[in-house]
């Protein structure tokens, strides 16, 4: 029974990250800047301490001065970060490039474009990212049942169902989550908001899954088949309940 929870779960998890995909690649973004940044923060201070290794000639030697002047460094570069602010939206960044990227999200810029499906991203490693649904690619892989994942997020959000790990909680009625992105659907639930309007009708949803499995309504799109009579479905959920007809 736990196990096909479990599994239960893990679809859901990998369902949201599929519709949500764009939402996700939006944020991967962000999370991609700050990684980057810090990785590169590392780099510059470790490549000028070794520049000055090479300077002196005695790579073991330990330059109480140097240290004290890379500290002091860090600790005006910390002191100083997010200095480049945005002006739409208020958030600061530490290096003018992170800004640049970042103003994309405003602008609507995309500059990098899928050759396969057309869908484009702020950043090349948002494209790279959105190939491997193209390449099968599953480069994460949970070490406590091998099941492996396209994303990241998606191992992390998966690992907790293992876990029980719940931290996103929703200050109104205390409900917790395991991923932040379900908190935020929730608290539209408080807020009675719904910004996924129907075009067609003017019904309006909280998340943007629902509204696209709403659309099918007024397309008629069905594209769940049934593999072992050819009915067809415009959800997943009432195919699976067909199916135990023929089991």
């Amino acid at each position: 029974m736990e196990f096909i929870k479990e599994e239960s779960e893990d679809t859901k998890i990998e369902e949201t990250f599929r519709i949500k995909h764009e939402d996700t690649e939006t944020q991967t973004d962000v999370m991609g800047l700050k990684e980057e940044s810090v990785e590169l923060n590392d780099i510059r201070d470790k490549n000028q301490y070794k520049k000055h290794d090479f300077i002196t000639g005695q790579t073991s030697f330990s330059c109480s001065h140097t240290e004290k002047t890379f500290s002091q460094k860090r600790t005006q570069n910390t002191g100083s970060r997010g200095h480049f602010t945005c002006q739409e939206c208020g958030q600061s960044f530490d290096q003018r490039g992170n800004l640049k990227i970042h103003m994309r999200i405003h602008a609507g810029e995309r500059p990098y474009t899928c050759d396969l499906c057309g869908n484009s991203f702020i950043r090349r490693g948002g494209l790279k990212s959105h190939m491997r649904i193209h390449t099968g690619e599953q480069s994460y892989t949970c070490p406590q049942c091998g099941r492996s994942f396209t994303h990241r997020q998606t191992l992390k959000a998966h690992i907790r169902i293992h876990t029980g790990e719940k931290p996103f909680t929703c200050q109104q009625c205390g409900k917790s989550f395991t991923q932040y992105g379900n908190l935020k659907v929730h608290k539209r639930i408080h807020d009675g908001e719904k910004p996924f309007t129907c075009q067609q009708c003017g019904k309006s949803f909280i998340e943007h899954g629902p509204l696209k499995v709403h659309m099918r309504i007024h397309t008629g799109e069905k594209p769940f088949t049934c593999q072992q009579c050819g009915k067809c479905f415009s959800i997943k959920g009432t195919l699976k309940r067909h199916m135990r007809i023929h089991t």
